[in-house]
């Protein structure tokens, strides 16, 4: 079984936990978990209630689109919208992948510990988004 989805809007990472000076706690940032609810929103859109089965190892690719800079060349923006120039900017790759991942959890599959094989790409695009493809691994 092979499922995806599309989340809208800005590529977001994770970020790092966030520690209350006062009480010592550690807690999420907002900004993070706030994405992690639209990422499991458009999961629940687009691919209803399909979960995998317990103990399925899971394959988990993700596509990270980026807007391309206002400040990019003519001759820079057709090789950015062509793939010849791939984003080296932040969000990094595996903060990107850490994000959706975790908002799936419970989700798509039981637990994240069932992904067995991941791969997160970055591209530049005129319409900023995130695809995810999920897939029984082999």
């Amino acid at each position: 079984m092979k499922i995806s989805f599309t989340v809208r809007g800005k590529p977001l990472g994770w970020q790092r936990t966030g520690n209350n000076k006062k009480t010592g706690a550690i807690y999420t940032q907002q900004q993070t978990r706030e994405h992690e609810q639209l990422i499991a929103w458009a999961y629940r859109q687009q691919c209803r209630s399909f979960r995998f089965p317990p103990k399925t190892y899971v394959d988990i690719r993700v596509l990270a689109y980026l807007k391309i800079p206002k400040s990019a060349t003519k001759a820079d923006r057709l090789k950015m919208i062509s793939g010849e120039i791939r984003p080296t900017v932040k969000p990094d790759w595996d903060n990107i992948g850490k994000l959706v991942a975790d908002a799936l959890n419970g989700i798509a599959y039981d637990d994240d510990k069932c992904i067995v094989d991941a791969m997160v790409r970055k591209f530049y695009s005129t319409d900023p988004r995130t695809v995810v493809i999920l897939q029984e691994a082999k």
